[in-house]
């Protein structure tokens, strides 16, 4: 059996746009749904969800027949975690706070076999096809993607030394963490965070390295995608559901309530 294609990261090397969505319901009959959508990518999120290894090994298989790749993000920067994410057969990974390049080396460093890195070896696991994947040991790598996160200013100022990296794929921008670094807590449109964005958007372009971020404003995601953007995330299925539920309350229940003052 043949080590599985990752295609995001083919996508990525090639430079194009893939579109995603934000799941943080950690729920494999939800993510089937949203699997099924047309999304380039979903996002299976166990850092701000009570998602665990357990969880997110469910949803990577109600993903796994549909067109979409899932990538997933631990809670933090854990070699433990990682190799346990890893060996359920997730390929692409988003790690939270990289804040330098040594904290990206770690990282690399545990998604790696020896003698190139750290990570555990177990030869029948899922991401080995229970062990029907012969060279899994020695080619895992070429088909493993990892993503940092920049959440913070200080971490923007090491852009350079952490793209170059040997194993960083790409980097993800957080706009709510970046805000608050820079005083602005909850306003991850305000005009300065969205500038220093912006700019860390064409940094990495002319670095060469795929950037990613996740905003609900159709006008700014449109804005990063035409600035530089490679993988961009347009929702969140918990947004979804608060918008479409409220939305509906909204057209029946004030409706309800005026018929029933007025009779």
């Amino acid at each position: 059996m043949n080590l599985p294609r990752n295609t995001f990261k083919h996508a990525l090397a090639e430079g194009r746009q893939q579109i995603g969505l934000w799941c943080s319901l950690p729920d494999a009959y939800c993510t089937e749904i949203v699997a099924a959508s047309g999304f380039d990518w979903i996002l299976l999120d166990s850092e701000h969800s009570p998602a665990d290894p357990l969880t997110v090994l469910a949803q990577l298989q109600a993903a796994a027949p549909y067109p979409v790749s899932a990538v997933v993000r631990p809670v933090n920067n854990d070699t433990a975690l990682i190799k346990r994410f890893l060996d359920n057969g997730a390929q692409t990974l988003m790690i939270p706070y990289v804040q330098n390049a040594e904290q990206a080396q770690a990282i690399v460093d545990a998604m790696r076999y020896a003698p190139r890195g750290i990570r555990g070896m177990a030869g029948i696991t899922r991401a080995t096809r229970f062990g029907r994947v012969a060279d899994y040991a020695t080619r895992a790598e070429e088909e493993l993607c990892l993503i940092v996160q920049v959440e913070t200013a200080e971490a923007i100022t090491q852009i350079e030394k952490i793209c170059a990296v040997d194993g960083v794929d790409a980097v993800f921008i957080g706009p709510a963490d970046l805000a608050a670094s820079m005083g602005y807590p909850g306003q991850p449109g305000h005009p300065e965070v969205v500038s220093l964005i912006e700019r860390t958007i064409i940094k990495l372009k002319e670095l060469g390295k795929p950037s990613g971020i996740l905003t609900t404003d159709t006008t700014f995601a449109n804005r990063c995608i035409e600035l530089g953007t490679t993988f961009t995330a347009v929702g969140l299925d918990i947004h979804i559901l608060v918008s479409g539920a409220d939305k509906l309350a909204s057209q029946f229940v004030k409706k309800a309530a005026t018929s029933a003052a007025r009779s």
